[in-house]
């Protein structure tokens, strides 16, 4: 928490300047407006407006501070890693991460160890902003906990002159969670930095990241019949007995990463620059078994330490020539990168490790091309190739394709192709556990296709969208939580859409989805249908001073017999013989919503049905949904 004080500190000491701010997303990139008080007065006034405070990602377009608020933001700022997770199902704490109810895939799990329900709080490379502010600019982004606890997201950032950008981001996140053994504990540090020289032939993007995810493992519910009894001494959870008394698990994701480009002509006669980037990333997983706890899983491996550990490591280089016009842009170049996967597990007598380590050189090329006509017409495309003889050959190609012929209507295609090696937390693990340990080396590339798009309308704000995906070679785990490959493809569809019908200052927002698993369902069992509508009142308050919006959520998927979830990989498993199915439960949502100028209130009674009902509504089997709380979320931005 120190690192939040600092900031406070940092932020409150410095001057405030005057400020003219507006909520709309939408103005021009005009620079800040100077007002001279006269000819013979030297004093000039400087009065931002909310186009002079901007932040983009390093691939990405130039964005305006939001602070507007819109419904879109209620999906999104009562969630604790401050993203709409429509499709995913939350586990009964925050900071524990989702179950995916449906199915997409993630580029972050290429060649690297990131287990899935650890993966919901990460920052990828395309993840982290850059600034551009013309007076120093701090944000809070604040979330209650379950039972004791909070979580707090601080930005601070400033220009100094015109060509550099640095900021600060921390974030804390403790909660205990209504369940023994559940105490989520989250945090994450970022720096940034983005400078452009004068002339700018010079451009370079900078970032530290250093997250950790921890858990303690409460190993679901030992008794349904209990949980479903409705008996009153068990209305305080902590009273239920579970299966993990003891367990944790912990992952920590680190990287350092420097990008820069130099153009040896003017760049606006001869558009031509080198590139270089070059990153460092280290992952590690521990899983801590408490000795209490060993009963649970049966025999144990003799002599062994009931803590392991995994790890992996990529060093990258990439060297490249751009082509970078206003329409066009064009780069190319060769990648290596020097890749490490180890577990190990401590022998306790002697003291030494049972370590298993794998290590390549990738050798690879990577291109991509942007094209833009007539702002009606974009072509982004992507592709990477690299090669090594332990993990194999790695292809992706990403294409985007959105055409607007019409303002309002868009059509936005997509067609992207993977083949990669599984997770790296398929390949390896050696654990005290009896049955966990493996060495995956006889796997295959997972080969996967995605056709799709989405259809913008102006009627309703609506969207519809399409997907599909062919998955050959698909990896999973067993319900004795090995990894296997499918002999046949999978094959799933996806349709579905959004909409906001409106009359006077009475709107309904709905997103809805139907998937079909075509073939294979017993290997990723998802339900068919998710869904979310959303009935809200919004208007101006208080003579203008505020915005108020209220209403109540739904959501709602349908029954499905699901994966059970293993906290000693932190993966999902096939289910056994003692699963069941989930879903088929509505949870409601009322709240209270409300801005003030730049800070705005989220307040949800999150599933509110359960203080007059039971709980009947899980996000995996023996794990069940939380009950009702009262949900605070608090985003603040302020313009100094």
């Amino acid at each position: 928490m120190r690192y939040i004080f600092l900031l406070l500190f940092a932020c409150f000491g410095l001057k405030a300047q005057v400020i003219n701010k507006t909520d709309s997303n939408q103005v021009k990139m005009e620079d800040t407006l100077v007002v001279d008080n006269g000819k013979k007065d030297s004093l000039k006034i400087f009065k931002p407006t909310i186009s002079d405070y901007r932040f983009r990602t390093q691939y990405g377009e130039q964005k305006v501070f939001d602070t507007t608020f819109t419904v879109q933001k209620s999906y999104i700022y009562t969630q604790y890693n401050n993203r709409d997770n429509f499709g995913k199902v939350q586990f009964a704490n925050i900071g524990s991460g989702f179950q995916n109810l449906v199915y997409y895939n993630n580029p972050e799990r290429n060649l690297s160890l990131l287990p899935e329900r650890k993966s919901h709080f990460i920052l990828g490379i395309g993840d982290i902003k850059y600034y551009d502010v013309k007076t120093p600019t701090t944000s809070f982004i604040y979330h209650t906990a379950m039972r004791n606890g909070a979580a707090l997201q601080t930005t601070y950032t400033q220009n100094f002159g015109k060509n550099l950008n640095i900021a600060a981001e921390y974030m804390g996140l403790r909660s205990q969670g209504f369940y023994n053994n559940s105490l989520a504990a989250n945090n994450s540090v970022v720096f940034s930095g983005h400078f452009n020289s004068e002339n700018k032939k010079y451009e370079a993007f900078a970032h530290f990241i250093h997250q950790n995810v921890n858990n303690e493992e409460y190993g679901g519910i030992s008794d349904l019949d209990i949980f479903l009894s409705g008996d009153s001494r068990f209305k305080s959870r902590e009273n239920l007995e579970v299966n993990l008394n003891s367990s944790d698990s912990r992952y920590s994701y680190r990287r350092y990463y420097y990008s820069h480009s130099f153009a040896p002509f003017n760049p606006e006669r001869y558009p031509f620059k080198i590139s270089h980037t070059v990153f460092h990333q280290g992952n590690k997983y521990y899983f801590n078994l408490g000795s209490a706890d060993s009963a649970f899983f049966g025999a144990l491996i003799p002599n062994r330490s009931l803590s392991s550990k995994k790890f992996s490591e990529n060093l990258s280089n990439t060297a490249s020539l751009v082509f970078d016009n206003e329409k066009f842009k064009l780069d190319a170049g060769i990648r290596h990168q020097r890749i490490t996967l180890g577990a190990n597990n401590a022998i306790q007598s002697p003291e030494s490790l049972a370590e298993t380590e794998l290590k390549e050189n990738r050798l690879g090329a990577v291109g991509n091309l942007k094209i833009s006509l007539w702002d009606k017409l974009a072509l982004n495309s992507s592709l990477e190739y690299s090669n090594g003889k332990q993990f194999g050959n790695y292809l992706r190609s990403a294409n985007q394709l959105k055409f607007e012929s019409i303002p309002d209507y868009f059509v936005d295609a997509k067609v992207n192709f993977q083949s990669a090696a599984p997770s790296f937390n398929y390949l390896l693990n050696v654990s005290p556990i009896t049955g966990y340990s493996y060495n995956f080396t006889d796997f295959k590339n997972e080969n996967i296709l995605e056709v799709g798009g989405t259809v913008g309308l102006k009627w309703f704000d609506a969207q519809v969208f399409a997907n599909y995906f062919r998955i050959d070679n698909y990896a999973y785990f067993t319900s004795a939580g090995q990894p296997q490959q499918s002999g046949s493809s999978l094959n799933i569809s996806q349709i579905g859409g959004d909409a906001t019908f409106s009359y006077s200052k009475f709107h309904l927002n709905t997103r809805l989805l139907f998937q079909s698993n075509l073939s294979n369902k017993e290997l990723l069992p998802a339900p068919n249908f998710v869904g979310r509508a959303n009935i809200y009142w919004q208007s101006k308050a208080f003579k203008d001073a505020a915005e108020i919006m209220t209403g109540l959520k739904v959501h709602y998927f349908t029954k499905f017999a699901s994966r059970d979830f293993s906290p000693v990989i932190n993966e999902f498993v096939l289910p056994d013989s003692k699963a069941y199915s989930i879903g088929g439960q509505p949870v409601l949502d009322a709240y209270f919503n409300m801005k003030v100028k730049t800070m705005q209130f989220y307040v949800e009674a999150q599933n509110f049905t359960t203080t007059f009902s039971q709980n009947r509504t899980y996000t995996a089997p023996y794990y069940p949904f939380y009950d009702f709380r009262l949900n605070i979320g608090i985003v603040w931005n302020l313009f100094h």
